[in-house]
Parts: structure tokens; sequence; C-alpha cells
């Protein structure tokens, strides 16, 4: 009798001890989420993930920048997270990791059972004054930020100044990215990340960055210049590696990957490409336009990788457009749309 009392006790007291919500621990190594917002989020903000070479308004040498990233985490005791790495948009002139509706996507899910991150990135903003320069004194100006090749590519396509720091700002953005996710896996521990689940995604010129993340060689916007010319590569976890399981795209383009195609000659689409959501809506786009998803969709059905479009709408029934952030499909809006495809194709466990 006794014996059995002190079963019955002990069990109580395991089952108080664990919290109601946390998630049931998987034999199978698969990470468990919640269909609803369960958790209440933590935030570390503004951490250095990075550091990167910069110019301001008047500096004629490039120097170190500190490149940021804030993560959102649930307040569990999950050994085994998901981890989502988002990407701001802006042209690549600007933009902030802590636009509204990255901050409520964040605590989406968070909330959920995911570590969600979302990065800063050097834009035109951080390349500092070219107005009147020579080919010669620009590829100078930018040494050790972006490769010559890329440099000459960007001068005989542009026609303005602001065109070229556009176009140099799409290759520091991509290295950025890349040292993001690099640091990411090189901190998993901390933040009880599985790596074996990383998805990243971003909205406008952030989705062109998670696009090309994701196809990307490991190599690719990394080594194409030297440590004797950019000694701030040291700060980005050059020995970590990653594998993008899923990719997230709000009304992108593959463009960054067709400039590094035709600057370097390499194709980079190939079956073992990470899996493919899209939400972009038909409404006229003179940026990104709806054509460019199509493209990719067709791009991925010939490489035999499984992508998913979906065509959203505002919620009155019109069209969507460029930044359609309530952009929705039968009544479900974009993290809803995007939860729901990588449940489904990551087979995560759900609670």
């Amino acid at each position: 009798m006794y014996k059995n009392t002190y079963l019955f006790i002990l069990v109580i007291v395991v089952f108080s001890a664990c919290k109601e919500d946390d998630p049931t621990m998987s034999d199978n190594g698969i990470p468990t989420v919640r269909n609803e917002s369960t958790f209440s989020v933590l935030m570390d903000q503004d951490i250095t993930f990075a550091e990167g070479l910069g110019h301001n308004a008047m500096s004629t040498t490039p120097f170190a920048i500190p490149l940021l990233l804030d993560i959102y985490y649930p307040d569990n005791t999950s050994t085994n997270r998901p981890l989502f790495m988002f990407i701001h948009g802006g042209g690549f002139t600007g933009g902030i990791k802590h636009k509204p509706e990255i901050v409520d996507m964040a605590n989406y899910y968070a909330s959920r059972g995911w570590v969600f991150a979302s990065i800063d990135y050097r834009t035109t903003e951080e390349l500092g004054t070219i107005q009147g320069m020579t080919p010669e004194g620009l590829i100078t100006f930018y040494k050790g930020m972006a490769p010559q090749e890329w440099i000459e590519n960007a001068l005989e396509g542009a026609e303005t100044p602001d065109q070229v720091k556009q176009a140099t700002a799409m290759y520091l953005a991509q290295r950025d990215a890349k040292a993001a996710l690099r640091w990411l896996v090189a901190n998993s521990d901390t933040y009880e990340m599985n790596t074996d689940f990383i998805t990243v995604g971003g909205a406008s010129a952030g989705s062109i960055t998670a696009i090309a993340l994701g196809i990307s060689n490991l190599e690719d916007f990394r080594d194409e210049i030297t440590m004797n010319d950019d000694p701030s590569l040291s700060t980005t976890n050059l020995e970590e590696i990653y594998d993008v399981k899923s990719m997230v795209y709000f009304w992108g383009s593959k463009i960054k990957l067709d400039v590094f195609e035709g600057v370097y000659n390499l194709h980079r689409y190939d079956e073992n490409d990470p899996e493919l959501f899209m939400a972009h809506g038909t409404a006229e786009d003179p940026v990104t336009p709806y054509e460019g998803a199509i493209e990719l969709q067709n791009i991925y059905d010939s490489i035999g990788v499984y992508q998913r479009l979906e065509t959203i709408q505002l919620p009155n029934g019109n069209p969507a457009g460029h930044g359609a952030w309530n952009g929705v499909v039968e009544e479900k809006g974009i993290y809803e749309l995007s939860f729901d495809f990588l449940v489904e194709r990551q087979n995560l466990n759900v609670e």
C-alpha cells in the first residue's frame, strides 16, 4: 500500500513539474510546434552577428560596422526548435529588421514554437558618396566590400550613380545574410535550435536575398573576396555550414541569381534546392512582377523540387500588389499560409 501511494505521489510531482504548455518530447528528432499561439515570446535585440565594411558620407576608406539581428523565441523548455530567419525588404536602399509586420510575424511563429530571427544587412546607406567617380576610382572605393567583376557589371547596366550603389548593395546584402545564418548555426545550442529544420524567408528585396541564399552554393557571395581585402570576414563564422530546408518568398524575384549567373557564368538551380513557398499578388508591380513567381515556379517544376505559389488577394477581393502583408487566400493570411506549408513539407509534429 505504501509503495502504491509513493508511486501515485511521484506521478503527481513529475506532472506538476512540467509546464502545461511545453511541447511533448518526440523520439523521432523532428521538432514539435503548436497550431495556436501558445507560448510567451522572449526577444534578444540588436545582437551583433558579424561586422562588415562600409562607408559614410565623408569616408574615403571603408571601415568595419556592426551587423545586427533580433531573435524571438518561445518561453518553454523545448530543446528541439525549428529556425526561421527572415530578411526585410527596402529595395537594398534601406529597411529595418523591426518593421511592425515582421515583428507580428516573429511573434506568430515564436509563440508556436519556432526560433525566429530578423536580420539587418548593409544597404546603399553604407555605401558612401560616389558621385563623379571614375570606374577605377569606384573599384578602389569598394575594394574589400564587393568584387571587381560585380562592380564592373553594375557599371555596365546602371544609368545613374544610385543604380550602381543599389547593384553593389545587392552583393553586400547577400554576404551579410549568409553571415547571419552562419552565426545562427554557430549559436544553435544557445537557443535550442535544430539546424536540420532551417527556413529562410523575406519580403521584396529580402525575398530576393532569401532565394539567392537558399539556392546558391555555400561559397557563393563568400569567397569572391579574401580576408586580406576584407579583415571583417574573420567575424563571420566562415567555418560554419548550413542546409536550408525551406524558403518563404513574399513578392520577390530571382533577379540576384540572374545577376550572379551573368557575372560568373554559374548556374545554381538543381534538385537539391530547398522547397519553396511563394505568396505573390497579380496587381501591376514594376518592382517584382507576378511573372517572376511564375518563372521560379517553372524552374522548380523543371528540376523536380516541390514549390507552392499562393496567389494572394486583398481582403476586399481586389488583386494584391507589392507589400501586401494583408494578402489572403480563402481568408488565410500569409503567416498562416506559410505556417501550413512549413508544417506539412517539413513534416513537423503539431500539437
